[in-house]
């Protein structure tokens, strides 16, 4: 449950106060982290004593230690020397381990917890429970946020992302998948929207500077209550999904900015096909010249403004005007109108999503 490099990392701090050596090695005498500069066969000496009813043992020259997990030996600990000393280091490097392996174990089951909370494969009932035994506050703030890498578990990015933010006690930071890091994150009474933003932003900035590329990164909508953590994550991961789509310029996205690419996302593609046959008579956006589609586009984004648009097109008015004339004959849209600018809107946006569907498909 440990990792071999936190155990490395504990008996080298042990070492530097006790200056006693030791090896932690598995029931099977493996050795999983060792002081010791030549290498000891422990296989025979361990499949001995984890025979033995006693918790320590002396055994050629080394102290042997039972580190436990409730009542199954998970470790056994290895200390140089016969004397009173080397079996009082050893005393308190196993209560060290033993400690450290409770803490360990308790963190695997909140974010095993966690995990199944955002996927809802818990029972209502269970979430109060177990949020009660694992000493989870049920009402906070809460909100969920996602950001998406390239391999959470190649590039180890989830473990140094929770010991970035390690200091905020009350956030959870786990994955259900290798394709992003989910946190889950807890706000004060005064953090909003705002803080959450930028939150995002720098999440985005950690987790791209850790995985050593670009990044992006969504979030839900602010929970009260432990329960509906699940709803600001399926929002967060929706976010994630539009954005891509339509709004791929962007590096942090929110829920609440979704607008109409929410809705379009969720309708089938049978009745988007249906829908861009009706409005273009068979035809497609795809299949307007470059030139069309950058004049509708500036023009959306001018807000229907003919003078603006032309203007930044470096383009006459009346060049406009023909052009829009044109794509009026040719689709029976005016885009000058406001329904008939809404209706092409929604469609170039629907072509979108139906090419993204196509491509991942």
């Amino acid at each position: 449950m440990i990792s071999n490099q936190i155990l490395q990392s504990t008996i080298e701090g042990l070492k530097g106060i006790t200056r006693a050596e030791l090896a932690v090695i598995d029931v099977d005498g493996k050795v999983l982290a060792s002081t010791f500069k030549e290498t000891i066969n422990y296989h025979e000496a361990a499949a001995g004593f984890t025979q033995s009813p006693a918790d320590s043992q002396e055994i050629s020259g080394y102290q042997f230690f039972k580190v436990y997990d409730e009542l199954q030996i998970e470790y056994i600990l290895v200390v140089q020397g016969t004397n009173e000393d080397s079996f009082t280091f050893g005393k308190l490097a196993a209560f060290q381990i033993q400690n450290l392996l409770i803490a360990y174990k308790e963190r695997f089951d909140k974010d095993n917890f966690i995990k199944n909370l955002l996927l809802d494969n818990l029972l209502l009932v269970d979430i109060y429970t177990r949020s009660q035994k694992l000493r989870i506050e049920v009402e906070a703030r809460r909100i969920v946020i996602i950001a998406e890498t390239p391999s959470a578990k190649e590039l180890n990015v989830l473990d140094s992302v929770r010991a970035q933010y390690k200091a905020r006690t009350g956030d959870f930071i786990t994955a259900v998948d290798e394709k992003g890091i989910i946190i889950v994150r807890e706000l004060s009474a005064n953090e909003s929207y705002e803080e959450v933003d930028k939150a995002a932003h720098q999440i985005r900035e950690v987790v791209s500077k850790l995985s050593g590329r670009s990044c992006h990164v969504s979030y839900g909508t602010i929970v009260g209550e432990i329960r509906e953590i699940s709803r600001s994550y399926k929002e967060a991961k929706m976010a994630l999904d539009v954005g891509r789509i339509f709004f791929d310029e962007r590096d942090v996205i929110a829920y609440s900015a979704l607008g109409i690419g929410r809705l379009i996302y969720q309708l089938p593609i049978p009745l988007c096909k249906m829908f861009i046959k009706e409005i273009f008579d068979g035809r497609s956006p795809d299949e307007f010249d470059e030139e069309t589609l950058m004049t509708i586009n500036k023009f959306f984004e001018n807000s229907l403004n003919v003078s603006e648009t032309s203007r930044q097109l470096y383009i006459h008015r009346n060049t406009l005007v023909y052009r829009l004339d044109k794509l009026q004959k040719t689709t029976g849209l005016d885009l000058r109108v406001f329904e008939d600018a809404i209706t092409f809107k929604i469609a170039l946006m629907v072509v979108k999503y139906m090419r993204y569907m196509q491509e991942i498909d």
